[in-house]
């Protein structure tokens, strides 16, 4: 039987805040409109958690990507009470509040590199 090694891939890409991102497009389209910022509403998260603390002790770091091993451990809950286990937990998860995070021009770079913004702009 042939065994298949499963992890999960996860790309380090910068981040930015929606305000951020809105201001972007606003600058891109010469938009003269207001924002009105209306803040958080109940519920909602202010960022996004790509790999836990537990997950990211075991990740390879392969430059621009995490990657990280299945978790392949069984149910067999008697082995983490006899043997134990070592608290490996680093510091913080990874997520998009705590990865670089895209300032308002370097966004319209990024923006500026898809078709659609190229074609709205007449750029194309």
């Amino acid at each position: 039987m042939k065994s298949i090694i499963r992890a999960l891939f996860i790309q380090k890409s910068p981040a930015s805040s929606v305000a951020d991102l809105a201001q972007a497009i606003k600058e891109l389209f010469n938009s003269k409109k207001e924002m009105t910022i209306i803040g958080k509403r109940h519920g909602e998260k202010m960022y996004e958690t790509l790999a836990t603390k537990e997950e990211i002790v075991l990740a390879e770091d392969l430059k621009n990507y995490y990657r990280i091993p299945a978790d392949n451990r069984d149910l067999n809950y008697n082995k983490f009470f006899i043997e134990g286990s070592q608290n490996n937990q680093s510091e913080e998860d990874y997520n998009s509040s705590n990865t670089n995070q895209l300032s308002v021009n370097q966004i319209k770079e990024k923006l500026l590199t898809l078709d659609y913004i190229k074609n709205e702009l007449n750029l194309l």
